[in-house]
């Protein structure tokens, strides 16, 4: 199985749905134990799903985002946790070959080691400063030194720190206070992971602390000066909550199956026939619709638009993330009524994506930023 030698979207699609089986079986394990998920991660590594965004001059498929979400999805439905892993390493190259900020003789330096294998995510949120899309200014320091830079400081949720091979660390420079991005490998002196994610939700993507002990990194990692004046779109970061709609689907299978299958002696037959667990399902399924109607147009606007376009779309791109994520809430919420109590049991699936889809709500965009976007969209169009 090899993602490169199929040719269309659907067989990617299809490949990605038996990969996502075994995912599926691993997942309880993974979640019980706050364990790493290895062997899913180096699946997707061994089959060269994460080369797919990587641009065609430089070997990789260069994908595009309608295409990613549908994957991270399929991902998501057998295991959230490697899905939303995953998409931030698939999502990062995107952008980058996108918005082209980084010189060509880094990025094609980055290209070719993540065909080779290599994997990256970014590292920016600190303990003091929270989400970066806050936008407080990092703690992190950078000091000019002969032939480089000299990168102090710590980062939280590091997600995939495990596998990683590159983490792009945002860093203020102390001479000048403005705020940059480096490109850190892995195997630089000084640097090093504290085990320390303890969240119930979302418990195998490895979100540990990234420690930078006086880490030296050349020049020409320094990739990026973060400017201060608005940020720009981000049509990747649609694979947060293509993750949570994948989450929600396993939820609504496992539901379906559950109302097939159970009949309690009170009645004549599966709960399935029952109207009100029809109704359930009806909700259920009506919410699953909205959610792939509003993220893969989003998506499918984001892939047919020039540049001028895509940076109006900040709104719109908000939007779909705020809805898909909060609709999959409700839709794991529903199918935990049909299944009642039994689903709030160990070993029951549905109070994993329970707990997982919640943490959708702490993912960039938040909730309340989206809001303040559209109020200002709305103000501006009318």
């Amino acid at each position: 199985m090899n993602f490169l030698e199929q040719q269309t979207v659907n067989e990617r699609i299809e490949l990605m749905s038996n990969l996502s089986k075994k995912f599926l079986l691993r997942a309880h394990q993974i979640d019980i134990e706050g364990s790493f998920p290895y062997e899913n991660i180096s699946d997707l590594k061994n089959t060269g799903y994460t080369t797919l965004t990587v641009p065609s001059r430089y070997g990789g498929k260069e994908i595009e985002l309608y295409e990613l979400i549908r994957l991270q999805e399929t991902i998501a439905e057998g295991d959230g946790a490697t899905a939303l892993s995953i998409g931030w390493h698939m999502g990062i190259i995107m952008n980058l070959n996108e918005k082209r900020t980084w010189k060509e003789p880094v990025f094609k330096y980055l290209c070719e080691q993540i065909i080779n294998g290599s994997l990256i995510n970014s590292a920016q949120s600190e303990p003091k400063t929270g989400s970066p899309t806050r936008g407080g200014r990092p703690e992190t320091t950078a000091e000019k030194c002969q032939n480089g830079w000299v990168i102090t400081g710590r980062k939280t949720f590091t997600t995939m720190s495990p596998v990683l091979d590159f983490f792009i660390v945002s860093a203020t420079i102390n001479e000048t206070a403005e705020v940059a991005n480096f490109l850190i490998p892995r195997n630089t002196k000084g640097l090093v992971i504290e085990e320390t994610w303890d969240s119930i939700a979302l418990r195998g993507t490895g979100s540990h602390d990234l420690i930078l002990d006086h880490c030296f990194v050349p020049n020409d990692h320094l990739v990026e000066e973060i400017s201060s004046a608005g940020k720009k779109a981000n049509g990747w970061l649609l694979h947060i909550p293509a993750c949570y709609l994948g989450i929600a689907k396993a939820a609504q299978r496992y539901a379906i199956q559950f109302a097939k299958e159970y009949s309690p002696n009170s009645i004549v037959g599966p709960i399935i026939d029952l109207p009100n667990v029809q109704q359930k399902l009806g909700e259920i399924e009506l919410k699953i619709m909205q959610s792939e109607y509003f993220l893969y147009g989003a998506a499918k606007q984001w892939d047919v638009s020039n540049d001028e376009d895509r940076e109006k779309m900040g709104a719109h791109l908000g939007a779909a993330k705020l809805t898909v994520t909060n609709l999959a809430i409700a839709i794991v919420d529903l199918a935990m009524r049909i299944v009642g109590a039994k689903s709030l049991s160990l070993g029951n699936p549905l109070q994993r994506y329970y707990r997982d889809v919640r943490a959708g709500l702490h993912n960039p965009p938040m909730d309340d930023m989206t809001l303040q976007l559209l109020a200002k969209y709305s103000i501006n169009n009318n």
